[in-house]
């Protein structure tokens, strides 16, 4: 979820991209800061369909927390900060690096300097790079970087990719370039989901990132009861399920409400949004890290809220599925989000370095679920190669770590909430909320036991 751009397009999909992607995967192998008053907050709105931020643009180099502070009263970490913060160095020292594993992520219209980009992002921290393998589904529009939807969704796949790179350094990344923005209601899904049945079917990937999603009220016919329109899109993600591919996406930046089918604004009461609230994905929502400069906790983990907040709340398509029955007092009948978080406040943002557009080459600060679900896909990824296969639906063994202790399930217990927009969400408590689910994760210890919890 980037951020102040939007995007829109069209195309056509098509399938033989996929299969050159998966022959190619079997041979692969700072500005000057104030110092008196704090910069104004540049104007963000939502994009590409879920309402990431950045408030921080085009800098020259990443710069320092208390730096960050001066200049927009934000904390900004880099991945360097994000692995200690996760306890990740213990298992790179093992090895376990995500090698051998393959993250897929889907994004409209990619980047034309994606490479490039995590190539440098790589470079100003000490890490080795990735080849990212860039399909292209359908007739995707040449880039014009004078086109902000475009360049919104250049954005995105930028924070994607190179999150997903950030948490797991040894895996492989396919980045899948759609035609048509996705936006509200059906609008670009259908591109996305053939995309990802191709690439599942062609044997492609363990571990899809999705940070996208439309409300659930925007489809055709679900205020009326039928979610039909909804429910001829989950193909894709019933394939994974038989291939036992892990599919994440992103909870939101709503909180517990989300936008509307014209992108005017968010609904006024709780709703929730598709992919995300699908049994068959795993729902990532945010939280707010506090950080020292080593990357040290200073205090616990909240929830996500400033310039957005962790999308949240209960489905009005979905029943509660089999793995929520220990939380049906919390969730009701019905299937609630999310189900596992990571960070994803603007306060405490990621730098992310870009070229796409020519005018604005450097580094910004990202936040949002955007963040989030990248990140664990990385996470997967780790667990994925410690297992020695994919993981597939890795929601029931969430919630069954989450009963017992040293399992690297870490509760966000703090109190704060994700209300945002006028709309009440929920709290952070002890155990299972709709704030940020079973909680956020300390690495060592969540990857041995996820990887043995999801065993087939």
């Amino acid at each position: 979820m980037h951020i102040s751009r939007t995007g829109r397009g069209i195309a056509a999909a098509t399938t033989g991209a996929a299969a050159l992607v998966a022959a190619a995967l079997a041979t692969a192998a700072p500005a000057s800061v104030a110092t008196a008053t704090p910069a104004a907050v540049p104007h963000t709105f939502a994009a590409p369909a879920i309402a990431g931020h950045t408030l921080a643009h085009d800098v020259d180099s990443p710069i320092s927390i208390a730096q960050c502070q001066a200049k927009w009263h934000i904390n900004c970490y880099t991945p360097l900060q994000y692995r200690t913060a996760y306890n990740l160095n213990s298992l790179y020292r093992k090895g376990i690096t995500g090698k051998g594993r393959t993250i897929v992520i889907v994004d409209s219209f990619g980047s034309p300097t994606i490479q490039h980009d995590l190539d440098v992002y790589s470079k100003q921290f000490g890490m080795a790079s990735t080849k990212v393998s860039v399909v292209k589904w359908g007739k995707v529009p040449p880039f014009d970087p004078k086109n902000g939807d475009m360049t919104g969704w250049a954005g995105e796949t930028t924070l994607d990719v190179e999150m997903a790179h950030a948490a797991a350094p040894g895996a492989k990344i396919v980045l899948v370039e759609t035609g048509v923005a996705e936006t509200e209601g059906v609008t670009g899904l259908p591109e996305m989901m053939s995309a990802e049945k191709s690439l599942i079917d062609h044997g492609v990937g363990d571990v899809i990132t999705q940070s996208f999603d439309a409300t659930e009220n925007t489809f055709p016919g679900v205020d009326q009861g039928d979610s039909s329109s909804i429910q001829k899109l989950r193909y894709a993600f019933e394939d994974a399920a038989r291939k036992h591919v892990t599919v994440l996406a992103s909870s939101g930046d709503d909180g517990p409400t989300n936008g509307t089918l014209d992108d005017s604004g968010d609904y006024t009461k709780q709703v929730n949004s598709w992919p995300s609230a699908d049994p068959l994905v795993t729902s990532v929502g945010g939280t707010q890290l506090h950080l020292d400069d080593q990357g040290n906790r200073i205090k616990p983990d909240s929830v996500y809220n400033d310039y957005g907040a962790g999308g949240g709340g209960v489905s009005h398509v979905f029943s509660r599925p089999s793995f929520q029955n220990g939380v049906k007092k919390i969730v009701g009948n019905h299937r609630g989000t999310p189900d596992i978080s990571m960070s994803a406040a603007v306060n405490g943002g990621a730098w992310v370095y870009s070229s796409y557009d020519p005018t604005a080459v450097g580094w910004d600060v990202y936040g949002g679920t955007s963040e989030s679900s990248p990140l664990f896909s990385g996470i997967v990824a780790l667990a994925d190669q410690v297992a020695g296969h994919r993981l597939g639906n890795v929601n029931a063994a969430l919630y069954s770590l989450a009963k017992h202790k040293g399992t690297g399930i870490v509760d966000v217990n703090d109190g704060t909430d994700n209300t945002y927009g006028g709309v009440t969400g929920y709290k952070a408590v002890d155990g299972y909320d709709m704030a940020t689910g079973v909680g956020t994760l300390d690495a060592p210890s969540f990857v041995k036991s996820l990887a043995k919890a999801a065993r087939r």
